[in-house]
């Protein structure tokens, strides 16, 4: 199996992908361990904060140590020297906001997931062309369920995951899934900067649990 079908498959099978950014390394490590042991076998940390290189470094090292099947991605990327900086340190798979092509050529290049964020079915047939198969739905809160489902159609063979203001609660995750998506990006509905602020991993953990749960219950 490829690098890419077993990162889209991981993806897929939970439902969801979490992502996170914390300046500080140890709370940024202690989210990862408390996502891990709700479930997660795919998370994405987003590079968005100087300290962002050397604390997906340190979560790569923590991750080969603790947590050998558990993939590593790496978000925000804009960039060819951010994609060629996270590579050299081991990332598994990479997302962007808006599809950035050098970046597309590098990693298809390497045998590695890139997932753009997309906003328009120009943007879409765009990154369809490179042959990317998984698009990031970005922004999901400006978009919502009502646009997948005008255009799945016309992209039969594309994984869709929305992120950006998807809520935790079944209206809104199962309103995503009936329209066609594959998996659902959750950032800071889920993993809170409150939440980080007080350290509250146990509550983190829990919240993972939950959506995991909710999303099994969705898509059965």
């Amino acid at each position: 199996m490829s690098t890419i079908q077993k990162v889209s498959d991981a993806i897929v099978q939970q439902g969801m992908l979490p992502l996170y950014f914390n300046a500080d390394e140890t709370v940024t490590i202690e989210v990862l361990r408390a996502i891990y042991r709700a479930g997660i076998k795919a998370v994405e940390y987003t590079s968005r904060g100087e300290t962002a290189l050397s604390n997906f470094t340190k979560m790569v090292e923590v991750r080969n140590a603790e947590m050998p099947d558990l993939l590593l991605g790496i978000g925000t990327i804009k960039n060819l020297q951010q994609a060629e900086e996270y590579f050299a340190v081991g990332a598994d798979f990479f997302i962007s906001p808006g599809f950035v092509p050098e970046v597309a050529v590098f990693l298809k290049s390497k045998g590695i997931l890139y997932s753009p964020g997309c906003m328009t079915p120009t943007e879409i047939i765009t990154a369809e062309n490179a042959g990317i198969h998984f698009i990031k739905l970005f922004p999901g809160n400006m978009l919502g369920p009502d646009f997948l489902s005008g255009i799945k159609d016309i992209f039969p063979k594309l994984l869709f995951m929305p992120t950006g203001g998807v809520d935790t609660t079944k209206e809104n995750i199962g309103g995503w899934f009936k329209a066609g998506v594959s998996a659902v990006g959750m950032g800071s509905k889920l993993i809170s900067k409150q939440l980080m602020a007080d350290k509250d991993y146990a509550t983190i953990e829990s919240e993972t649990k939950i959506v995991l749960s909710l999303i099994q219950t969705i898509k059965n």
